[in-house]
């Protein structure tokens, strides 16, 4: 099932290279959902690292992807993987948008963890 998230780039890592030549490469979008935004990694694997070699850190980016899960060692692992990567055309930019609404300081909650 295919899932697509908006948001902005904000790091993207090296090539990882494992057993067999298996190459995986991540990178860590901060969704713009509310009050909270979240940073989400993505793993792009073999062939589709090369989806990242036009994506910088700052870009505005819609990333569609699957859910993949696995069990080593009696554990769960949960990965996001990439399959494409659309970066928005013209300069990114990390300014709010001009119809959000600027924080105030009744917003700022320092100490506390978010509420979820």
């Amino acid at each position: 099932m295919p899932f697509e998230i908006s948001g902005i780039v904000k790091e993207v890592f090296e090539v990882q290279t494992f057993a067999n030549d298996f190459k995986k490469r991540e990178f860590l979008l901060t969704t713009e959902n509310g009050k909270y935004p979240q940073e989400i990694i993505f793993g792009c694997l073999k062939d589709r690292i090369e989806l990242l070699n036009n994506v910088k850190a700052g870009d505005q980016a819609t990333v569609h992807f699957d859910i993949a899960c696995r069990e080593w060692n009696e554990k769960y692992f949960v990965n996001l993987n990439a399959w494409k990567i659309d970066v928005a055309q013209g300069e990114a930019s990390n300014a709010a948008p001009a119809d959000a609404e600027p924080a105030s300081a009744s917003d700022v909650i320092l100490d506390e963890e978010p509420p979820f």
